[in-house]
């Protein structure tokens, strides 16, 4: 494993009774990256988000996070988002960014409470009260102010308005340093492509293309957009 490799993964497949989440998986992620792990619904993003957070067990296949096998030790030093709301709704906001000071001691509370000021999310609101873009912005805030080296961040902006949308890729952007690297799964291409620096196209379990995203666009003359149209046309 080189000095530059945060993440490798070897062979890795799921498979749940008789169907394949994912298929022989072979994947290397490098420090100080912002990667998009694209491709629609159903594709095998959240499986393979799971399995190297330590959430699921892979049917077979190696996960390697900076030289070692998935254990505690791994699971510890990756900040993961869900993309599901996991909050409990009678939680006030500032009891959930309590929770997680008790939960993670990578966990920079004055960090977590500055960022919500600046985006307008009241600490005394409850979780049930808050609408769906200030439920994402929570989240997204609360996973980066944790100080690690390795975020992950499943469909940040899925069921997000518009507006919602722009305040966390610039929450990602002013948060990211080339100490960090931050996956980003999601479908949405067009409003995060700006800021990936590289590409992982995620089929039915397969990886379809990988890559540089400048690289791409310039090898193949089109956007990162483009480019998930044309893969996944059919999917």
């Amino acid at each position: 494993m080189s000095k530059l490799e945060l993440l490798r993964i070897e062979n890795l497949s799921k498979r749940y009774y008789n169907k394949t989440a994912l298929n022989d998986i072979n994947l290397s992620i490098e420090k100080g990256k912002i990667y998009g792990l694209l491709g629609p619904n159903g594709s095998g993003k959240t499986t393979l988000m799971k399995i190297i957070a330590g959430l699921h067990k892979q049917t077979a296949g190696n996960v390697l996070i900076s030289g070692e096998p998935l254990s505690y030790k791994t699971k510890a030093v990756i900040s993961y988002m869900p993309t599901e709301n996991y909050m409990y709704g009678e939680f006030k906001v500032k009891q959930v960014v309590k929770f997680y000071k008790d939960m993670y001691e990578d966990f920079q509370e004055d960090t977590a409470l500055k960022i919500l000021n600046d985006i307008k999310v009241d600490t005394e609101f409850k979780i049930s009260k808050l609408s769906s873009g200030l439920i994402g912005k929570l989240k997204v805030a609360l996973t980066l102010s944790r100080n690690t080296e390795f975020y992950m961040l499943d469909e940040p902006l899925n069921g997000v308005d518009v507006l919602s949308r722009d305040v966390i890729i610039d929450l990602i952007t002013k948060s990211y340093n080339e100490n960090k690297t931050i996956i980003i799964s999601t479908h949405l291409v067009s409003e995060i492509e700006k800021i990936l620096d590289s590409v992982i196209f995620l089929k039915d379990g397969n990886i379809e293309l990988h890559g540089d995203a400048e690289e791409l666009r310039s090898a193949k003359g089109m956007s990162v957009e483009g480019l998930y149209k044309e893969v996944f046309r059919n999917a």
